[in-house]
């Protein structure tokens, strides 16, 4: 889904236990249709995502209400537990609103304190970049931090979530996938890759780049998947987690760079390691361990 400088989704509200009634604190969403004016092309990727069609579908999936029920919930809209990760919230008329499913701002980070300074022509590119990303933004070259955010929902690891919803939910039917890895579910639908000098084009990774990718990925799981371990003593959760700490050690393990990072696992350690790696072909070393079909 952002513990921003980073986290994937963390709302940045303070929402009460009842529900999004409580006041958003900044920074806060704006919501994707003001990203849209400018990237037409990412924008029109994202809607043909399950991270889109699901604001309107992931409600009245059959185990929705069985969920909501285990987290003392009735809406899923009206739901913090829920807004956490699935919608994006913005502020309408005073009052915190879901307009979307995952979208911009959830990888990139909740944008009232960037986006003005990101739409600012009249300032040289280089600084705006720098400014925005000291206001928040997650650039699409961070991928530690892009990649962390992906984690702390996809991990059920997310800060707002606590031990005892994560557990509830796993109960009565919520997936929690361990083998959830950058790579695949990055570059199949969700893929939106237009970059100068051909805004045109959607591309595509190269062997080198996805090495690179699935490297940090795995960097961003372990330290997400310590974090959550603690959550709760769940058996179905802790086995999860532990699925995913085992798989990243084992790929980290056969980095040379990693070992530092492995030493101390951080966020701090894991952009380290990005920035380490930035123009390492690592293909030779785990290019049979990337996936040959995206999600």
């Amino acid at each position: 889904m952002l513990r921003i400088a980073a986290v994937m989704l963390s709302a940045f509200f303070f929402l009460s236990s009842n529900g999004l009634s409580s006041a958003i604190a900044a920074p806060s969403y704006v919501g994707p249709e003001k990203c849209q004016n400018c990237h037409k092309a990412p924008y029109e990727v994202w809607k043909g995502t399950k991270h889109f069609s699901s604001y309107k579908k992931i409600h009245k999936h059959k185990t929705a209400k069985k969920i909501l029920k285990a987290v003392g919930e009735k809406r899923m809209k009206k739901a913090a537990v829920c807004a956490t990760c699935h919608y994006t919230v913005v502020e309408k008329k005073g009052k915190p609103k879901p307009v979307a499913g995952t979208s911009c701002e959830s990888c990139h980070g909740p944008a009232s304190e960037w986006i003005s300074i990101h739409n600012n022509k009249k300032v040289d590119k280089a600084t705006r970049v720098k400014q925005s990303v000291e206001a928040g933004m997650v650039r699409p070259d961070n991928l530690y931090d892009i990649a962390s955010n992906c984690m702390s929902c996809h991990g059920l690891e997310n800060s707002k979530l606590s031990g005892k919803h994560a557990s509830a939910m796993l109960a009565n039917g919520h997936p929690l996938n361990p083998n959830f890895e950058m790579v695949e579910y990055s570059q199949g639908s969700v893929r939106h890759r237009f970059y100068p000098p051909d805004v045109t084009t959607n591309k595509k990774m190269t062997k080198p780049e996805l090495a690179r990718l699935y490297v940090i990925g795995q960097a961003a799981a372990l330290v997400s998947a310590n974090r959550a371990i603690s959550k709760t003593d769940d058996s179905k959760f802790v086995t999860a987690q532990k699925v995913r700490i085992d798989k990243a050690k084992t790929v980290l393990a056969k980095i040379p760079d990693a070992a530092k990072f492995l030493s101390n696992p951080s966020r701090e350690g894991g952009q380290a390691l990005a920035d380490a790696i930035k123009t390492k072909d690592l293909s030779s070393l785990v290019g049979d361990q990337l996936p040959t079909s995206y999600k």
